[in-house]
């Protein structure tokens, strides 16, 4: 009987992946941890058939269904029976979520007139795992919708399956004996103001992701590779025209990217599964041209993107949460301590950011009722001014999350762009 209960309370509470570990510690007004995903919908959304898709998607996901706690040593998920209500958007994106100390669910379901927000933290999830989560949610909502009366809900999944999706995949791809990469150095920093607390300035750009291509295929490069080699020739531009800025006083330009593990090291988790590279240029050796930038992103993704390359990053990541003096720090003091160690091991070392999904497909018919997605970074008060790039159904859109009314960044972006004759559309919220 002892047995059983032990196992039964096991079950219910699990903890948070290596990567999840991070994010409530440094949480904060400024550093949320959250980040949005977004289905633009092509007819008002429907409170009460989205919270009924909610209810339906918890059920069969319910990875999602839990609260964050808080352990002596470390937090947890404890699961629970009850799904978060679903809210009209009233607040600034991606900043109202208080993971420290309210431990609420680590997400929340928004909507606003033709839009459903995912809003959800870092510390259950990455973007790719969000998006299973957010996809199901519209799927269940189409066939409220009534548009679909011959469409039943999916079975449920197996418990092999669910094991599967809540694999801690840092662990699992974890080797002993690997040796740590070396620590990035210290990177430029925007010179910009920051703006009030819990504010959040947002600029999306959508534009026809063929044009795009089209345009990436003239310089033989992918779109990714083109837009981050669009990013690095903004930085510099500001900079030339900034005359306030000696270039000999300049640190190296460095951009932190996200990689999707899950294609390297094959791996079916929702929860956090990926790492950073870090491209730079140093302008103290002189001004880059395009060709320049293109072809050391070439060299450098051929480089980085190999196994061999990446698990030093899960063997650095994983190893130090097996340090035994790491493990017995009480969590109160792990609170005090890693916003710093997170600022000298990561924020100090990025300029920015710059985070691509991908393109992404829904089944038929439930994306139909889809106009395009979004998806926007967590703020950041070390890198002030950061990006993310999402495609569906031909439309890519670029959203630039700031934490400064400063729009200089996102004019000579958007400018360069339309120099190429890209057709954008631009949206912010201020």
């Amino acid at each position: 009987m002892g047995a059983i209960m032990k196992k039964q309370k096991q079950e219910n509470w699990f903890k948070l992946d290596n990567a999840g570990k991070l994010y409530p510690s440094i949480a904060s007004s400024r550093v949320s941890t959250i980040f949005r995903l977004t289905a633009v919908l092509k007819m008002p959304v429907k409170a009460d058939l989205l919270q009924q898709a909610l209810n339906q998607s918890v059920n069969q996901f319910p990875f999602f269904n839990v609260k964050l706690r808080k352990g002596v040593f470390w937090y947890y998920f404890e699961k629970t029976t009850e799904p978060p209500r679903v809210h009209r958007e009233r607040y600034y994106p991606c900043t109202s979520t208080d993971l420290r100390h309210s431990q609420p669910s680590p997400y929340k379901i928004l909507y606003f007139k033709n839009r459903v927000h995912l809003e959800i933290s870092h510390a259950i999830a990455d973007g790719a795992g969000g998006l299973i989560f957010l996809k199901d949610i519209i799927k269940n909502y189409n066939r409220l919708l009534g548009e679909q009366p011959n469409q039943v809900l999916d079975a449920p999944f197996s418990k092999e399956t669910l094991a599967c999706f809540e694999e801690d995949a840092f662990k699992k791809n974890y080797e002993k004996k690997i040796p740590s990469p070396q620590k990035v150095e210290k990177a430029y920093h925007f010179p910009f103001k920051l703006i009030e607390k819990g504010e959040y300035r947002v600029t999306n750009g959508t534009y026809s992701a063929s044009e795009f291509k089209a345009l990436a295929k003239a310089y033989k490069t992918s779109p990714t590779k083109m837009l981050l080699c669009l990013y690095f020739e903004t930085i510099q531009d500001f900079i030339n025209e900034n005359e306030t800025i000696k270039i000999k006083d300049l640190k190296p330009l460095i951009i932190n990217m996200p990689v999707n593990l899950r294609s390297i090291f094959p791996s079916e988790t929702m929860r956090n599964f990926f790492i950073s590279i870090t491209p730079s240029i140093d302008l103290r050796l002189g001004e880059y041209s395009r060709e320049e930038i293109l072809t050391y992103l070439d060299h450098y993704f051929s480089l980085c993107l190999t196994k061999k390359f990446l698990k030093r990053y899960i063997s650095r990541n994983f190893k130090n949460e097996l340090f035994w003096h790491v493990r017995l720090i009480p969590l109160f003091i792990k609170d005090l301590a890693m916003p710093f160690i997170y600022n000298y091991y990561g924020e100090s070392s990025y300029t920015s950011s710059l985070s691509n999904l991908g393109v992404i497909k829904i089944d038929e018919p439930y994306g139909e009722i889809i106009e395009k997605l979004e998806v926007l970074p967590p703020p950041s008060e070390g890198n002030i001014v950061k990006a993310t790039v999402i495609t569906y159904n031909d439309i890519t859109t670029i959203s630039f999350g700031s934490l400064t009314d400063d729009r200089v960044i996102e004019r000579l972006f958007f400018r360069k762009l339309r120099n190429e004759g890209i057709v954008i559309k631009i949206e912010t919220n201020y």
